[in-house]
């Protein structure tokens, strides 16, 4: 089975959590990046610009060029939680994902700083009729917590 490992990772501590993953699962990684100043570097700056990106319906662009995803099997997709929700980078790959031609299934994982209540139900309704798993939810400062992400990986194989 052939597997991607994508993520968004605003202050690093999702970024950390992939390449934890890509060493336990020898999986292929890439980085979403969005244009330069589309979000602050202040966390409630930060907030605010998502909050109207949803509220507009205007999702960021994401730099190109992205993974042929047609060639995966499964594809493990990494972001923050913001306000309970998919980062809005993460919406935005989902919405491609949901409207290219995609069979492979979808594995969650997400890093948050203290409630991620409704994250995966966002994330599945985001997904469309895409098969998504059950993810991975670990508190900012816990990516190397190997013990929940080692039961997560051995799910997925």
């Amino acid at each position: 089975m052939k597997q991607l490992i994508i993520y968004y990772s605003w202050s690093g501590n999702t970024a950390a959590l992939a390449h934890r993953l890509q060493q336990l699962m020898s999986a292929d990684v890439f980085e979403i990046k969005v244009p330069a100043g589309t979000f602050s570097t202040d966390m409630y700056a930060t907030s605010d610009i998502a909050k109207q990106q949803l509220t507009t319906g205007q999702l960021p662009a994401l730099n190109e060029p992205l993974p042929n995803f047609g060639e995966y099997d499964e594809i493990l997709v990494g972001g923050p939680v913001w306000s309970g929700s998919p980062a809005t980078p993460v919406l935005a790959l989902l919405e491609l994902l949901k409207h290219g031609n995609v069979s492979a299934q979808l594995a969650p994982f997400y890093t948050h700083a203290g409630s991620a209540v409704g994250y995966e139900a966002d994330f599945e309704k985001a997904a469309g009729s895409l098969t998504v798993l059950p993810g991975l939810s670990i508190a900012g400062s816990g990516t190397n917590d190997d013990t929940e992400i080692q039961k997560w990986v051995n799910r997925l194989k």
